[in-house]
């Protein structure tokens, strides 16, 4: 087998190995319904009841789908009148995050739908409050609590509730660069760094979320249509990761997925595979607010995030198999992508997760 062929044959099963990942994220960790049930016990409700009528049984020991916990969560939402789990200064009364659609839908760019959203949260929630903050090329969602911390899980809907809405929002999933919880570090804490998929640090100064601030320039791309169907499959669909659906730029990443990093063609290859002329693709691109460039960078992000936390593989070695021409220029990009060296994500990220000592298509 020739050297070529061995390193094509490892990025074969590196994208197995992302499928097989990402059909697990689209599950939900038993800890996550335990914690959901818990705002049942608290409000006095018998979570065996809502468990039957939704065909769940009465003890979840194995992961569900994000189709069964969306439906779990409108139970609960309809049992105690609050679409926050009561995590909240005040309840998320029912109809809540539809009104929070409508709020944001015709904002102009993300920075501004973010800004609504933050506002329209904190009148509803009134605890915790958030506030959006720019630094160092990092947007950060920062939360206040009026008391002490709250739990783990209530952060964390209320991240799902905002990355996921303005993910649907600008038609493209805005990678998380780190995630910080106020709290301490609760028992099932592989469950949210397997989640976020980026570094995840607790008992913190505040809790916080933090993307790249480019992408805060977004143009918002949905219309009243799109969000009848994006409210048709809420909550269920801003519980997983989001998933490219339309435009050119899914039929760019499509592409791109198909071979390893180092065949990918150049920008003018690819645009006479497409029939267009260079010209057009690049507008067409920024009409989606994409890049070729930011869509290439994106894919090995997703690569080199899933390798580290799924192989045995030396950093040099997966720098090679996503096309850096040396260790350096990796651990360069990846730094700009989580603030973080591979070393210390691949750490902070398989904290109590046994790694496989080779790469392999998980069952």
């Amino acid at each position: 087998m020739t050297e070529a062929s061995r390193l094509f044959g490892h990025f074969y099963h590196i994208l197995q190995g992302m499928t097989t990942m990402e059909t697990a994220r689209r599950m939900i960790s038993p800890s996550f319904v335990e914690e959901a049930l818990d705002c049942l016990r608290r409000h006095g409700k018998a979570p065996e009841q809502v468990l039957a009528t939704l065909g769940l049984p009465a003890v979840i020991d194995a992961p569900i789908s994000a189709d069964s916990y969306g439906a779990l969560w409108l139970a609960i939402a309809a049992e105690i009148d609050d679409e926050f789990f009561g995590m909240g200064g005040r309840p998320m009364r029912r109809g809540s995050f539809t009104l929070l659609c409508h709020c944001i839908l015709h904002a102009r760019t993300l920075e501004q739908a973010l800004h609504r959203a933050l506002r329209f949260l904190d009148v509803v929630l009134e605890d915790p409050s958030g506030r959006l903050e720019i630094a160092d090329g990092l947007a950060q969602i920062v939360l206040s609590d009026r008391c002490e911390p709250r739990s783990a899980f209530a952060y964390r809907m209320y991240w799902i509730l905002l990355h996921g809405i303005t993910c649907w929002l600008v038609g493209r999933r805005i990678p998380i660069r780190m995630v910080d919880f106020r709290c301490a570090e609760p028992r099932q804490g592989a469950d949210y760094r397997l989640f976020f998929g980026a570094p995840v640090r607790f008992s913190q100064p505040a809790s916080r979320l933090a993307f790249d601030a480019a992408v805060l320039k977004l143009p918002v791309a949905r219309n009243e249509q799109a969000l009848k169907q994006f409210l048709r499959g809420a909550p269920a669909n801003i519980l997983v990761r989001y998933r490219y659906d339309a435009g050119l730029a899914a039929s760019v990443r499509k592409r791109l997925r198909q071979v390893s990093p180092a065949s990918w063609a150049g920008f003018e290859e690819l645009a006479a595979q497409l029939r267009m002329s260079p010209s057009t693709l690049r507008h067409r691109l920024q009409a989606e607010g994409q890049s070729y460039a930011g869509i290439k960078d994106e894919i090995r992000r997703d690569l080199a995030i899933e390798m580290l936390q799924t192989s045995s593989h030396a950093v040099g070695e997966i720098a090679a198999q996503l096309g850096f021409s040396e260790p350096s220029a990796f651990h360069r990009a990846f730094r700009k992508w989580t603030a973080k060296t591979p070393a210390a994500f691949r750490r902070e990220t398989t904290v109590d997760k046994p790694r496989p000592t080779a790469m392999k298509r998980r069952e």
